[in-house]
């Protein structure tokens, strides 16, 4: 019986035409399979207590940990006080579909040495300050590493960092073995776990950070690290000598992420075609959303929802020291960068940023999907941790929850999710499990939104987010989307908030200049919607279902272009509102704000949000460009 099983495995391995993508693992056949794709729900970026950041802020829960807390667990993950006792527990209202846990790669041996007191280094000067002072050793190891100009490893490392990268080899394989043992390769296909890690690339204080993702359990037999190789086209270089292209014929991407904070470093023009073909073969998504901030659009542009979770820092370590704050540089933010992409383009005839996007959460508390606004604790991706205080506020007051990914595929495995973020059929939410559907193409039914078999002819007339339109079957021909939005279900009660609108957000080259437009498509901007501050509860008109079919009135066949889609929710509290709320906080009132909650009452720091999704954008190149 055994035995017939594992040749069924071995058979759907090898062969499967039905699937639509390539098979590269023995499992199970998935019960649940559909041609059309659903979405699923996910976080790719989730720092453990292998992480040096986290472990030193008091994180003791690891991989294993993470991926129970991602399945709906209740695990004790929150962080350790000064005495080492545990704060509490937490569970998921709603499991994940999937996670990756992306512990820093740099400081992987540090970090367990640190931990351990049988390892040559455990009493080094660094070990003990952080140890015995969190704070302080936070702010020497992040200064020491990340924000040098020029990081090195302790002298405790030995000749060559011996020592640390010895070190390293358990927790790598830790985690490797973690993500094997919380996949799911039976046919109910409730979770997928991947093999990651972060590249923390970080010169001067300026995030160029990569979380790296395997298709399966075929790995690097050590993570690449910032340490020994500081730029990102070394970490393009090493993913292709040992993966790719190596030995073991890993499968592999990189996402990029917090270019919010990038200082301008995370996006530069290529040298040539080449390096702009390796960026597109290894970056196919970028996060969106994340706890340290937004990085769609530009604060102060002229579309009003680029001020949603923008942060004021040109870099992290302004945080620290906001009296060297400098101006946001060009090019940081997603959409001025995607049209960047149609400038290089037209120079080089590759476009090195058409890339699909995500959202997740940077947990440092082994905690992936805790994004719900009233159940916020903090993420400890910045300097406030329990272990610091603990303080009366859990978080930064500029940063949030995070996001989540969402990846359409046909299943819940490896090879259907991974071949789904290759194909950039992605999108990203601030949190809620709002459903998004687009598909562009050229002859989509101006009815599409009321036929039962929509997503059948989005598919077969068109292509989905992440794609490339083709060439225009005629003169004159202007391509048509086809956008739908659900509203979050409110399974297992989180919060639930109607939507608003939906917009098409257009970039494209014409003259010479880029440019960028908004368009309502769906919905009210000005429904009048609020919400009651002191109760948090949702006041006026929404929607549970948004639908429209846009054909671009403005379209020049000459000019390369993009577009992607933005679902608005009403407005709700954002999750400083929900702790000031519980803390009986009174503005008015100088005697109910407590010790460590003046933020409650900083006009700087907002009372709402409106959650939201972006889809990957879908391109369209002209003929003499291609």
């Amino acid at each position: 019986m055994k035995t017939a099983a594992i040749a069924v495995a071995l058979l759907f391995t090898l062969a499967d035409p039905a699937a639509g993508f390539e098979r590269t693992e023995t499992r199970q056949p998935c019960s649940s399979f559909d041609a059309l794709r659903r979405p699923h729900f996910g976080d790719t970026h989730v720092h453990t207590t292998f992480s040096f950041d986290a472990w030193g802020q008091g994180t003791r829960g690891g991989p294993r940990d993470a991926y129970r807390y991602a399945r709906g667990e209740a695990v004790g993950l929150q962080p350790y006080d000064r005495e080492g006792r545990a704060i509490g527990r937490a569970q998921l209202r709603r499991p994940l579909d999937f996670a990756v846990v992306t512990d820093h790669s740099d400081l992987l041996g540090e970090t367990r040495i640190c931990q351990d007191p049988a390892l040559p280094g455990h009493d080094s000067i660094v070990c003990r300050v952080v140890r015995r002072f969190p704070m302080l050793g936070y702010g020497l190891v992040n200064g020491h590493v990340y924000s040098s100009t020029d990081p090195k490893r302790y002298s405790f490392c030995g000749p060559d960092a011996v020592h640390c990268l010895e070190a390293a080899k358990g927790p790598w394989q830790v985690t490797r073995q973690a993500a094997e043992e919380f996949y799911d390769r039976s046919a109910a296909c409730t979770f997928t776990s991947f093999v990651g890690y972060e590249w923390t690339g970080m010169p001067g204080g300026r995030n160029t950070h990569r979380n790296v993702i395997f298709r399966n359990d075929v790995a690097q037999e050590a993570p690449t690290t910032y340490l020994e190789t500081p730029t990102a086209q070394g970490l393009w270089q090493a993913l292709t000598d040992e993966c790719l292209e190596g030995p073991e014929r890993c499968d592999v991407l990189a996402i990029p992420h917090n270019s919010n904070v990038s200082g301008g470093l995370m996006w530069w023009s290529p040298e040539d075609a080449d390096e702009a073909r390796t960026r597109m073969r290894l970056e196919r998504v970028v996060e969106i959303t994340q706890h340290k901030g937004d990085s769609e659009c530009r604060a102060g542009a002229e579309d009003e929802l680029c001020s949603y979770e923008t942060l004021p820092y040109e870099k992290m370590s302004d945080m620290a020291m906001p009296w060297a704050q400098a101006e946001i540089p060009p090019q940081v933010y997603t959409r001025e960068v995607l049209t960047e992409g149609l400038v290089q383009l037209m120079r080089l005839g590759v476009n090195p940023f058409a890339f699909g996007v995500i959202g997740s959460t940077d947990t440092h508390f082994a905690t992936p999907g805790m994004v719900d606004e009233d159940q916020h604790q903090g993420h400890a991706a910045g300097s406030v941790s329990s272990r610091f205080g603990p303080p009366a506020f859990p978080d930064v007051r500029f940063f949030n929850p995070g996001g989540l990914a969402v990846i359409y595929a046909e299943e819940n495995s490896r090879d259907a999710l991974f071949e789904g973020l290759r194909r950039r059929e992605t999108y990203g939410t601030s949190g809620p499990r709002i459903a998004l559907r687009f598909f562009g193409g050229w002859g989509f039914d101006p009815g599409l939104c009321g036929a039962s078999d929509a997503v059948t002819q989005g598919y077969r007339d068109g292509v989905p987010m992440g794609g490339d339109l083709p060439a225009a079957p005629h003169a004159g021909a202007a391509p048509r989307f086809f956008v739908s939005a659900l509203r979050d279900p409110a399974e297992g009660g989180s919060p639930s908030t109607p939507l608003q609108r939906v917009q098409i957000v257009k970039g494209w080259v014409a003259g010479g200049e880029t440019r960028e437009a908004v368009v309502e498509v769906a919905g009210t901007p000005q429904n009048g919607a609020k919400v009651d501050l002191a109760t948090c509860e949702p006041r006026g008109a929404g929607h549970d279902q948004l639908c429209s079919v846009w054909t671009d009135p403005d379209f020049d066949p000459t000019a390369p272009a993009y577009y992607y889609t933005r679902v608005v929710e009403n407005p709700s509290c954002r999750w400083n509102q929900y702790l000031c709320n519980r803390a009986g906080v009174v503005c008015s009132d100088p005697a109910t704000i407590p010790s460590g909650m003046d933020a409650c009452c900083d006009p700087e720091v907002p009372t709402t949000i409106q959650e939201r999704a972006w889809s990957s954008p879908i391109w369209y190149t002209p003929r003499e460009v291609n």
